[in-house]
């Protein structure tokens, strides 16, 4: 009995361990686990890791989108604890727009790319929302992720902020269909009333471009991986052309949160 016992207790040993291996928080703890067993050990749970896969596939997916799973956690708060950390670059707004209300208490950051289809698509749902939210304060900032073409749209839209027509030159932009070109914008900004010699020489002025940068490197430090991007006061980030609807349930949270 004993020896049965002995004989069970080191089979669940090393199946615990098998676990350990597959479902293991990163390569440093499984490195450190695999020392910890003699070679043949090793073998044993490999044994045991192939004839339970064998018997259920599943278990590799499973473990698999276990460790996706909490990769994604550990991600969303890494980038929260930065947001947090750099709240007033966050939320500051020289030379970004601010729509809604700019005394609101429901803060909400939107990182865009003017050439972006998504960040397009979500355009209307934005208005929409503000217009039904007077407690929200959304803070747009442009970021140039796509390329020469969106630097130079994100460049000329901050520009066009320095005319204090960041807002409609930014929407006649985004619904142009042409291609990128000094032309276009020059017609752009003549469309929307603006002095389009201006905005050209204040595309490459070094407060446009520190504007461009300043946002890129907040967007690097919650590590955006594409836009649109939300952050939902400090409380959470949804990536993606998100709905309307979806968009009203983040404010009822971050309002219900306080």
């Amino acid at each position: 009995m004993k020896k049965l016992i002995s004989s069970s207790f080191r089979q669940i040993a090393l199946a615990g361990a098998a676990c350990f291996l597959l479902l293991g928080s990163g390569a440093a703890p499984a490195r450190a686990a695999d020392t910890a067993f003699t070679p043949v050990q090793r073998a044993e749970i490999v044994d045991i890791l192939r004839n339970a896969l064998k018997s259920d596939p599943t278990i590799l997916s499973d473990a698999i989108s276990a460790l996706q799973a909490k990769a994604s956690a550990q991600k969303a708060t890494s980038a929260l604890d930065a947001v947090r950390r750099n709240k007033a670059d966050f939320g500051e707004s020289n030379t970004d727009v601010v729509l809604g209300n700019p005394h609101g208490k429901l803060k909400v950051v939107e990182f865009y790319d003017p050439r972006c289809p998504y960040c397009r698509k979500v355009l209307n749902d934005l208005d929409k929302l503000v217009a039904s939210e007077p407690d929200l304060r959304l803070v747009e900032k442009v970021i140039p992720v796509l390329g020469p073409n969106s630097v130079m749209d994100t460049q000329a839209i901050l520009a066009a902020g320095l005319q204090n027509a960041y807002l409609p030159f930014q929407k006649a932009l985004m619904a142009d269909p042409a291609s990128a070109s000094t032309d276009r914008i020059r017609r752009i900004a003549q469309h929307v009333g603006l002095d389009a010699d201006r905005l050209l020489a204040d595309m490459k002025s070094p407060k446009v471009v520190a504007a461009a940068s300043h946002n890129l490197e907040l967007a690097r430090s919650i590590d955006l991986e594409g836009t649109p991007t939300f952050i939902i006061g400090d409380k959470e980030i949804i990536p993606g052309a998100v709905s309307y609807d979806e968009l009203k349930a983040a404010l009822a949270r971050l309002r219900k949160a306080g």
